[in-house]
């Protein structure tokens, strides 16, 4: 991978991370201003369910920030773009679609097959 394919993913990858931080910035103020008295037990159990869904989001959110965090340690390390598993370089499609891809195609296949193989013991 040459430099400017490396800065491009290096933005790419720092944008992503901005915006789900942007995100979870936003959630956290809706829930400070949303902690109002709800007297109807269905309108409250409804919002309990959405803050509920809201918060596994952004859980989700958080442990992909941690994602990101690490593709830009690869980038500086210079080991971003090869595989975890063969050293073989992984595809830029494959990165530009999932940028944070430790693993070439081919081994995120095997991978997933031994994970079905040993799920359904």
């Amino acid at each position: 991978m040459n430099e400017r394919q490396t800065e491009y993913f290096r933005r790419k990858l720092q944008a992503w991370r901005e915006e789900l931080l942007d995100e979870g910035r936003s959630t956290i103020m809706g829930l400070q201003d949303s902690s109002r008295n709800i007297p109807d037990i269905a309108d409250r159990a409804s919002e309990e369910t959405d803050r509920a869904l809201e918060l596994r989001t952004r859980d989700r959110q958080r442990k992909l920030v941690a994602k990101i965090d690490q593709a830009l340690r690869r980038i500086d390390n210079g080991e971003y773009g090869y595989c975890e598993v063969t050293g073989e370089p992984i595809s830029l499609k494959r990165l530009d679609a999932r940028p944070i891809a430790t693993l070439s195609l081919e081994a995120q296949e095997r991978h997933e097959r031994s994970e079905k193989v040993h799920r359904d013991d």
